[in-house]
């Protein structure tokens, strides 16, 4: 499923018919064996929703879960966030850490394989930043965000991107996929009352390209929340 300028895709980037011969959808072969398929996937830019919601925020520590390739590591640690850096895949992590290298900003990046049904990483976080983590298989997101949740220090945000439905120019390509609105996701994190302040809860219409270069457009999810002091 072509993302184009939705840049992660790192234990995620669910579609319908899914191939069932070969590793098992989701898991860490699949996802190398993926990312090894072209020299590169995604374009390299953090992802728009990311931009918007985080650039006014006082840089600190920042988890980036799915991190892909790093668009969104390289961006953060440009404005100087100190980034754990997290996928699935090795071979993303490798090329995450290129970008950051050729960015000059490596020292500000902890890179750390998980598989987020297995293990997490450790710490608290100013900022943790969930961009588009779908997936294959089994994939249990619910409980991988209340644990997102539960990293998020005092006074820091959690950004939970999502797909809201098909692009444009095939609107009926994920009719068979539930994706979870805003207030879904709210209710799903479990969030005790009166801790928590919801700063955005909106689908927004993104601007995108089809796969032959023309203007589309896509709808996403976004959820930003923070955590009380």
């Amino acid at each position: 499923m072509p993302q184009h300028d939705h840049d992660h895709a790192h234990q995620h980037e669910p579609h319908a018919g899914a191939a069932t011969d070969g590793p098992a959808p989701g898991g860490e072969q699949f996802w190398d064996e993926r990312y090894s398929e072209q020299a590169r996937i995604w374009s390299g830019r953090p992802n728009d929703l990311l931009v918007r919601e985080a650039q006014d925020l006082t840089p600190g520590r920042a988890l980036d879960l799915g991190c892909g390739e790093g668009g969104d590591t390289v961006w953060l640690a440009r404005r100087g966030w100190r980034v754990t850096a997290t996928d699935i895949s090795k071979v993303a992590l490798g090329r995450a850490a290129e970008h950051a290298a050729e960015a000059g900003v490596e020292e500000l990046v902890d890179w750390q394989r998980h598989d987020f049904s297995q293990s997490f990483p450790e710490g608290e976080f100013d900022l943790v930043s969930a961009c588009f983590l779908h997936s294959y298989g089994d994939f249990p997101r619910d409980r991988i965000l209340r644990r997102a949740a539960a990293a998020v220090a005092p006074g820091g945000v959690l950004l939970v991107v999502g797909h809201a439905g098909g692009p444009s120019w095939n609107p009926e390509a994920l009719a068979d996929i539930h994706f979870p609105t805003p207030q879904e996701v709210l209710e799903q994190l479990e969030l005790p009352e009166g801790g928590w302040q919801v700063l955005t809860a909106a689908e927004i219409v993104q601007p995108m390209t089809d796969p032959e270069g023309r203007p589309a457009t896509r709808p996403d999810n976004v959820l930003t929340v923070r955590r009380a002091a």
